[in-house]
């Protein structure tokens, strides 16, 4: 598979939907600081699972620090052609201008159905070696992601425990 040529070299992000509006400027700063420390590291391929909240956040930073590291790559992972059928119209357009400047985009199901998310979060940990999130809770997608990467050995940095 080509990935694992790549694998050392891939971080991906996950987190809640939900960002508490007076902890975002933190997650903003602290996420930044990690993504630019894991580019020291060697990190080049960032993926991101498209959803709203932390995913969006991180996105947008990979884009921010492409302008400087244009080595950098930003790789979205989708779970579903219409993952946005029921999002505003201000989260649409900000997710279409993301993807539209994303380096690769990776639809893992072509509909929505009840395990695509699941399938997606696999995708990105199957394909990386460093997982940097955004868990709070114990239970839902972030949590079961965060334990997939956990049981597969990957680097974890949760940006929850630094603020």
């Amino acid at each position: 598979m080509v990935y694992t040529k790549t694998k050392n070299k891939t971080c991906f992000f996950t987190g809640h939907r939900k960002i508490p509006e007076e902890k975002e400027e933190m997650i903003r700063r602290k996420l930044k600081n990690e993504i630019k420390c894991s580019i020291e590291n060697g990190y080049r391929y960032f993926g991101a699972g498209g959803a709203r909240g932390f995913d969006t956040i991180a996105a947008q930073i990979v884009l921010q620090l492409k302008r400087k590291h244009s080595d950098i790559r930003l790789i979205l992972v989708l779970p579903c052609l219409n993952q946005t059928i029921n999002w505003s119209k201000e989260d649409i357009l900000e997710f279409e201008r993301i993807k539209s400047n994303a380096d690769k985009v990776v639809y893992t199901s072509t509909k929505y159905t009840v395990d695509c998310m699941f399938k997606r979060n696999r995708h990105l940990v199957k394909f990386s070696s460093l997982c940097i999130c955004y868990l709070t809770e114990c239970s839902g997608g972030t949590a079961y992601t965060v334990n997939q990467a956990l049981g597969r050995g990957l680097n974890i940095i949760n940006i929850a425990k630094l603020i």
